[in-house]
């Protein structure tokens, strides 16, 4: 198992533009990315053992990272394309 964090920035390479949009302009996605930013760093503390927590709860949280991540990739998407002077 790897203790690698799995930010939306890597994730998505390819939508980096489009999740600032987002972020900026739309209130569930800016909630939702927030979210999993907070459940990825706990589910990383939790593999480093800085802040240890049971394989239940490891796994429940996995999940939860997971379901928030397929909604992020449908609202990218969904989400209509950036003006090309808005991706400079």
């Amino acid at each position: 198992m790897t203790h690698t964090p799995h930010q939306l920035a890597e994730e998505f390479p390819e939508h980096l533009v489009k999740m600032r949009h987002l972020r900026e302009t739309d209130g569930h996605f800016h909630r939702i990315s927030k979210e999993y930013d907070e459940v990825n760093h706990r589910i990383h503390l939790g593999e480093t053992d800085i802040e240890p927590c049971d394989d239940f709860h490891m796994a429940d949280l996995r999940k939860r990272r997971l379901a928030l991540k397929d909604e992020i990739n449908g609202m990218l998407m969904r989400a209509e394309p950036l003006a090309k002077q808005e991706e400079a």
